[in-house]
This record gives structure tokens, C-alpha cells and sequence, in this order.
């Protein structure tokens, strides 16, 4: 990552926003799978939530990437397992992926604070 010119994480104006987290184990290898790869990805950055203080219940916006739109499907039913009501924004759309083999790329924005 400290090749690429980019911040992991960023707070700003009550926001904590996250740079886009791909399917990578700890180990550099990407599962296969829409559905292995879904959890991956959302434990990654439920994990990255953490360190900042925060969790999935923070977050208030996602942008979903994925490589094929066949897989829509079955993202939303990993999906619904982690996000509950009152659901982030979303916005979720179908690239070509740069990362060889992943199937979908996460971005999210989180509030840092309680809303008033």
C-alpha cells in the first residue's frame, strides 16, 4: 500500500471515510467467490472501523463495486448479514476491477459522532 498515493483512513467534519478495500487475505491471496469474498472484504473493514473506534452500525454511506453484475444477488445476502435498518446509502455498480480476481471493491463513509 505504500506505493499507491493514497490514505487508508481519513477523518474530516465528523466523517471518518474509508479508501476502497479489496478482497485480499492476510496472506495476499483473494478467495473465490462472491460470497467468501463479500465477508472478507466487510470483516476488513468492520476491522479498519475498529481501530478508529467505531463499527458497521456507523456507517452511513457505501459505494459497492462489483466485477459482474450476476453477482448483485448474492452480495446483498452477505450484505444484509452485516448492515441492518436504518440502512447505509448505497450506491452499487459493475467495473472492471485493476486487483486480478477480485469480484468487488468497498468504500465506505462513517459518522464519528452521535447525530444531533
Amino acid at each position: 500500500m505504500s506505493k499507491i498515493p493514497l490514505s487508508k483512513v481519513r477523518r474530516a467534519a465528523g466523517l471518518v471515510f474509508l479508501s476502497g478495500e479489496l478482497p485480499f487475505a492476510a496472506d495476499g491471496s483473494i478467495p473465490a467467490g462472491i460470497e467468501a469474498q463479500a465477508t472478507l472484504v466487510i470483516e476488513k473493514i468492520a476491522a479498519t472501523l475498529k481501530s478508529e473506534g467505531l463499527a458497521l452500525e456507523d456507517v452511513v454511506s457505501v459505494l459497492v463495486h462489483l466485477s459482474d453484475k450476476q453477482d448483485f444477488a448474492p452480495f446483498n445476502e452477505v450484505y444484509k448479514r452485516y448492515f441492518k435498518e436504518p440502512w447505509p446509502t448505497r450506491t452499487t455498480v459493475s467495473v472492471n476491477l485493476l486487483a486480478e480476481g477480485a469480484l468487488l471493491e468497498i468504500t465506505v463513509v462513517a459518522a464519528a459522532y452521535p447525530d444531533s
